[in-house]
């Protein structure tokens, strides 16, 4: 299983083409894609969507919030500061929730390297 970031997704919808494009379309028609509750939000916060895009987001199962999971994400998140490291809200969020659930982060978004050093946070590499 993987779950995509909100970056990936945007390229995705846009048509873009990406290795982690084509890794989340191929998970996709596998039924291998989980959707972050955190990324459902951003992506629903396009004024712009169409009904037919958040019907098809919506039906992708969401990776479950388990107990413990806010104070961890904030632990998660001031690890990296402690270190100097950029670490926003929403990626430590998403890097956290990714742990939990055991699934691997599929992004471009480069901020979340610094979670894969810091923390146990799985991203896929291309070629992979």
């Amino acid at each position: 299983m993987i779950a995509a970031d909100t970056s990936t997704w945007i390229a995705f919808l846009a048509g873009q083409l990406g290795w982690d494009v084509e890794l989340l379309d191929s998970a996709l028609s596998q039924q291998h894609v989980l959707m972050i509750p955190t990324v459902l939000t951003e992506l629903f916060s396009d004024p712009k969507m169409s009904t037919d895009v958040e019907e098809r987001l919506s039906g992708i199962p969401l990776v479950a919030i388990e107990e413990g999971y806010w104070i961890r994400a904030g632990r998660c998140r001031a690890s990296l500061l402690a270190k100097g490291r950029r670490a926003r809200l929403a990626d430590a969020m998403i890097a956290q929730i990714c742990m939990d659930a055991g699934v691997t982060l599929v992004t471009r978004d480069k901020d979340f390297r610094a979670f894969a050093e810091g923390t146990k946070l799985t991203l896929a590499k291309e070629n992979a």
